[in-house]
């Protein structure tokens, strides 16, 4: 299951996490330094760290990119699915495409679901109520993504919600479970359930949410994929 379920490595550095459920994905960059007075500048590879005498380029380790002040200034788009009970819409799939993480927010009902959102970008999972069989034992109850300076609380009922998240410090809390796509604020905190993605229940659309975050602020929106009745 590893590679399933993934925060930015910010994160993972400053928490010092080692699950089975974490991964990280480094990101490349490219280090530059200052002519020595007098001499020229040493080229270094893209992606490495400071190259040390005599030493083979290859062999060194990647270097981490921080986030930089334009880093957290940009808008970071995350998908928001739910409720997909073994089955994943092609529509669903278009719609998140482009996201640069995606929250599964728990009755995924299939682990092939997760497999191919995490083709599109990396996922953070939780199970549902129905998630009962051996794969979904490794998927947490709950979870945190952290993107820019927002914490994003995830859990499948909003009922067994056990914290007050602008106490603990989260900017959105991201639920699902009555199929039923709502978000409001409170407290500052946005709660959000983005509906469900998979088989109609009554005449409740088929939808799924997007967030855009900036600044460590958090958005949403609903956006109905499938119109109409089937």
């Amino acid at each position: 299951m590893q590679g399933y379920f993934t925060v930015p490595y910010q994160y993972l550095l400053e928490q010092n996490l080692s699950d089975d459920f974490w991964t990280v994905r480094l990101v490349e960059a490219s280090s530059s330094g200052k002519p020595a007075k007098g001499g020229k500048k040493k080229k270094r590879r893209r992606g490495y760290g400071r190259h040390q005498s005599g030493a083979d380029d290859s062999r060194s380790a990647p270097a981490l990119r921080l986030p930089s002040q334009r880093d957290r200034l940009k808008t970071t788009r995350i998908g928001v699915v739910s409720d997909t009970h073994g089955l994943l819409r092609p529509e669903a799939v278009s719609a998140l495409r482009g996201s640069d993480y995606i929250i599964h927010a728990g009755d995924v009902g299939d682990p092939a679901i997760l497999k191919e959102l995490a083709e599109i970008a990396p996922v953070t999972a939780i199970r549902g109520n129905v998630d009962r069989e051996a794969w979904a034992k490794k998927i947490p109850a709950t979870n945190v993504l952290e993107v820019q300076d927002a914490s994003i609380y995830v859990l499948h009922r909003l009922a067994e919600l056990d914290l007050k998240p602008e106490v603990a410090g989260f900017a959105a809390v991201i639920y699902g479970h009555s199929h039923v796509p709502k978000q409001e604020l409170k407290n500052g905190v946005l709660y959000f359930n983005p509906g469900s993605a998979g088989p109609r229940r009554f005449r409740l659309p088929v939808t799924i949410g997007q967030l855009k975050v900036r600044d460590g602020k958090v958005s949403g929106e609903i956006v109905e994929i499938m119109l109409g009745t089937e």
